[in-house]
This record gives structure tokens, sequence and C-alpha cells, in this order.
């Protein structure tokens, strides 16, 4: 393929969909794993919250990749999808896709891992040596998120080590594993996730390249949604 590659976004799903039972409940030491919390930590930009990690699509600069998964659940209403991208906060961008919970798109419990798998690998598409960098610094441990509410992304903290499904932290090993096979690359294509009605502002998305090259903080002016009339 032209100077690029595609990542092979199914080796990353579980295919069979989003339940918990396709994964396994697992016990982490925390001493011997890469953990994060919060933003401001030593690891804390591996977090969906973590504010310096822009997505460009279609123009539009979405400032975190939580962001970006919140609106990814009301691909029928981009008036939402618009409320959450605008806000400066991942978590106003969360509050407002509670707000709008009962018009969450039906399929999503289904698919929410490979929409989080696609978000992520966005976020490092647009930011690749600040994620590369993160990523060499976690060498080949474990990536835990540490939790105290959910143990489906996230691991629950009990004293010396922590519990839980951990989905998040599996997603990231996988993004860091793509990101050491393809850092000599300049041009990468990622597939998108092979969902229906896969939107953003009414836009269909389909398979984006990204130059990884090219920094996307400077020189660059975006007019949010310009381009889809809203």
């Amino acid at each position: 393929m032209e100077n690029g590659i595609r990542f092979c976004q199914e080796r990353l799903i579980v295919r069979k969909g989003d339940l918990v039972s396709n994964y396994n409940k697992k016990i982490y030491l925390i001493k011997d794993c890469i953990t994060f919390r919060r933003t401001h930590e030593e690891y804390g930009g591996l977090s969906n919250m973590a504010g310096g990690y822009p997505i460009y699509i279609e123009g539009v600069k979405i400032l975190t990749s939580e962001a970006l998964y919140q609106a990814c659940r009301f691909s029928d209403y981009p008036e939402i999808q618009k409320k959450i991208i605008d806000q400066r906060s991942p978590m106003t961008a969360k509050d407002i896709s509670r707000k709008y919970d009962y018009l969450t798109r039906k399929d999503w419990k289904k698919n929410r891992v490979q929409i989080m798998n696609w978000c992520i690998h966005m976020k490092l598409l647009y930011n690749w040596r600040k994620m590369g960098t993160l990523f060499e610094q976690t060498m080949d441990k474990e990536i835990v998120e540490l939790s105290s509410k959910d143990d489906f992304w996230g691991a629950f903290e009990k004293g010396d080590y922590a519990e839980g499904y951990n989905v998040l932290g599996l997603l990231l090993k996988q993004v860091r594993k793509d990101y050491r096979m393809n850092q000599d690359k300049k041009n990468i294509i990622l597939g998108c996730p092979s969902i229906d009605n896969f939107k953003l502002f009414e836009h269909t998305i389909g398979n984006i390249k990204v130059d990884v090259t090219k920094n996307y903080y400077i020189g660059e002016t975006y007019s949010l949604f310009n381009d889809f009339g809203l």
C-alpha cells in the first residue's frame, strides 16, 4: 500500500461482541504494572480523559479521545455530538452523554470495545511522537487503569494488587504493539470499525489516512462544524 499500512482493526476486537463473559477477570500486582488513575500522573496521558492529545476528523478538532468515544454513541443525533465535542472538559462531555443516554445507539454495548479501540488508535495517529514516547516508557509491562467504580474498562485497586477485566489496559497494550511495529512509517491507514451507521455529523466515517510525521499542533486552524452546516 502506498507508503503506508493499514492497522488491522479486527485483530484487536472481541469478535463475538462486548460481553464481559468474553474477557477474563485478572489480578494484577501493582508494583509490576504501569498504572494510571488521574491525568496528571506519570502515565496519565494514557487515560481517555487526558488533554493535549487532540484528534482531527474531517477538519474537526476533538480535544480528547473520551469526547470522541462519547460522541460515537449518537450517530443519528449530530446535534448531541456537537454538544459533546464542543466541551472543553472531557468530564462535561461525558456528563452530556449521560444526559442523553436513552438515545444511545442500540448496538452500543455490543460494539463499544471496537469503538474504543478505534478511538485510541485515532489518538495515537494524531499524536504519534507524544504517544509513542509514552508507550516506550511503559516497556513491555501490563497497563492497568486503576478505578474505584469500573472494573470492566479498568481494575479495582485492592492494596498491593488490582483486580478487574481491564479492557482499556488490554487495548492500550495492543495499540502499543501496533505503534512499535509501524514506528518507521510515514502514512498510516486506519480502518473504520466494522459496524453499521458509524457517523460523525451525518457523515459516514471511513478509513482514515494520517501522515504521522506531521505536527498537528503547529500551523493548524480548524473551524469546528463548518463543513457540516451545524
